[in-house]
């Protein structure tokens, strides 16, 4: 039985290579055995890989992109960027439309740096995107902020000035690249990760790509993140950027 799957999986990575040859470029092939959650990880690990992409299902079918699935797990734990794909209804696999969500991060600004660097087809649309986020302050004297007419308004007027700082940095590493572009700002009315997921659904987004933390530094890509929450419940493929390892 393990021969018999060994020569399947060869067969189908084989004719994946054939399709990838007019492409340019040295392919290789593996086939390995084990959980797919840990040993594409782990490969990934080993060969120093800057990019995973990864199907939204698997092989039996409907949406297998939830908790503890072999995507979720890969772009929770892969050591490089990711990529989810989904193929579009009847729109076939052209990418037309790129969103780029930022929050002004050093992620965010790795992020424009990817779509600035790639080639697109002619004629792709991009929409850098950010949603204007409050950062209560824990304490604030005498009183909460939420009760403080006065400090939530300066609390408004500076996410307000991120989020426009933000548009206007990845704006400017995507326009220096030659790519057209436009922006928009989001008032929160809801979470960023449904900001996000809504403005790509209304704009028809081939393509989402934001980086893998936010403002807020530490290690955020963890259950209930931004990027993970976008990555497993777009409708479209989503690209989530890990800073490139600098050289040694």
């Amino acid at each position: 039985m393990v021969d018999g799957l060994r020569i399947a999986a060869e067969e189908q990575i084989q004719a994946i290579a054939n399709r990838l040859r007019g492409f340019g470029g040295a392919i290789t092939t593996r086939v390995l055995f084990g959980d797919p959650k840990a040993v594409i990880v782990d490969r990934a690990t080993e060969i120093r890989a800057d990019l995973i992409i990864v199907g939204s299902h698997g092989a039996g079918g409907l949406r297998k992109l939830v908790l503890g699935s072999v995507a979720n797990a890969v772009v929770r734990f892969a050591p490089c960027s990711v990529e989810i794909t989904r193929a579009k209804d009847g729109a076939g696999d052209r990418i037309a439309r790129v969103l780029l969500a930022t929050d002004g991060s050093e992620y965010s600004d790795a992020a424009a740096r990817s779509v600035a660097d790639r080639p697109w087809p002619q004629g792709c649309e991009f929409r850098v995107f950010s949603v204007v986020e409050l950062h209560m302050p824990l304490f604030q004297a005498p009183y909460p902020p939420y009760l403080n007419p006065h400090a939530m308004e300066n609390l408004r007027g500076e996410a307000m000035r991120r989020a426009e700082q933000a548009l206007q940095t990845a704006e400017q590493i995507v326009t220096d690249a030659g790519l057209p572009e436009s922006s928009t700002v989001a008032v929160p009315v809801a979470s960023p990760q449904e900001l996000i997921l809504q403005e790509a659904g209304d704009w028809g987004a081939d393509l989402i790509v934001l980086g893998s933390h936010g403002r807020r530094g530490l290690s955020r890509f963890l259950l209930g993140s931004v990027s993970e929450a976008v990555a497993s419940q777009a409708h479209c493929s989503v690209d989530v950027i890990r800073q490139t390892r600098k050289a040694a």
